[in-house]
């Protein structure tokens, strides 16, 4: 190295290698895109190596730079565990990003996370409910909460909770189509469901599961709420999680006796994180959250 290393340079470092660009790296900062590109230049010169490749899609790290992100997450991990240590009244510091499905995260997280914010007025929570995956492996989040556990060895995933599906319609709807008295009835009745390429796990493929044909799910979208709203105008019907559809009386669920898919949410976490304070609280917030609601997830 050709000179000794700027923390404050590593830090923008480690925005710009979470984040994957600098002006998400800025705003999570709070400055603007070029003073990011001006700390990520300073270092590079300073160990004298390209740690990020530039292209359309952001910033990809070098094989170096991922060599330097292990050590300036050690040094982060140990700074924010010295600093948390020496004010413990003021709790958990920082921005920690949840990737999750947005059932969970708008129709039970969202209205949790207030009680932790108050306990702990340094830090941000950040909820992605994109519908696809957002890399762990990549610096995207920092905590994902999905229904499909990962295979890699880089990542803990642990089983939250079980949830339950059933179809849901309005009474007027209900009134006005065909009746429906067994599960293979649903085959001709119009659906809301996930835009076709957007179906990025197994487990969300609720309609196949239901040997419902793509045709019929003539009103697409990526989002669970609007699926619920098209089902709650009497246009259609919908897959809905229990727990979501509880919170519209109009809906009833449908052959719910015969027809009730069974699904999990998982918790999955870098196992390099598994020693931040940061990290590790907030995931044992989500347990207990999860374990306090049980009921909800179990209608």
């Amino acid at each position: 190295m050709k000179r000794s290393l700027d923390w404050r340079n590593l830090q923008f470092f480690l925005a710009v290698a979470r984040s994957g660009s600098l002006s998400e790296a800025g705003r999570l900062l709070g400055v603007d895109h070029a003073t990011v590109g001006r700390h990520i230049v300073a270092l590079e010169a300073s160990v004298g190596k390209t740690l990020f490749e530039r292209h359309l899609r952001g910033y990809a790290l070098t094989r170096y730079g991922q060599d330097l992100l292990t050590t300036a997450e050690a040094m982060d991990r140990e700074a924010t565990r010295v600093a948390q240590a020496s004010s413990p009244a003021h709790g958990l510091t920082g921005t920690v990003r949840i990737n999750a499905l947005e059932g969970f995260a708008s129709f039970f997280l969202a209205s949790r996370i207030g009680s932790l914010l108050v306990d702990n007025p340094a830090l941000t929570i950040e909820i992605l409910t994109i519908q696809q995956i957002v890399a762990l492996s990549r610096r995207q989040a920092d905590i994902a909460i999905t229904v499909t556990p990962s295979e890699d060895d880089r990542f803990v995933c642990e089983k939250l909770t079980p949830y339950y599906l059933c179809v849901y319609a309005t009474r007027s709807y209900l009134d006005r189509e065909k009746p429906i008295k067994k599960p293979e009835d649903f085959s001709s009745h119009l659906f809301s469901g996930y835009v076709d390429e957007m179906i990025f796990m197994r487990e969300l493929d609720y309609l196949g599961h239901l040997g419902v044909s793509r045709k019929m799910v003539r009103i697409q979208n990526s989002s669970v709420q609007a699926q619920m709203e098209a089902a709650c105008s009497g246009l259609c019907m919908a897959v809905l999680p229990t727990f979501v559809a509880a919170t519209r009386p109009e809906l009833i669920a449908v052959l719910p006796q015969q027809v009730r898919l069974e699904r999990h949410y998982w918790l999955i976490t870098r196992v390099e994180e598994q020693t931040s304070v940061r990290i590790s609280q907030l995931c044992h917030f989500i347990r207990n959250e999860v374990q306090k609601g049980e009921k909800l997830f179990r209608v």
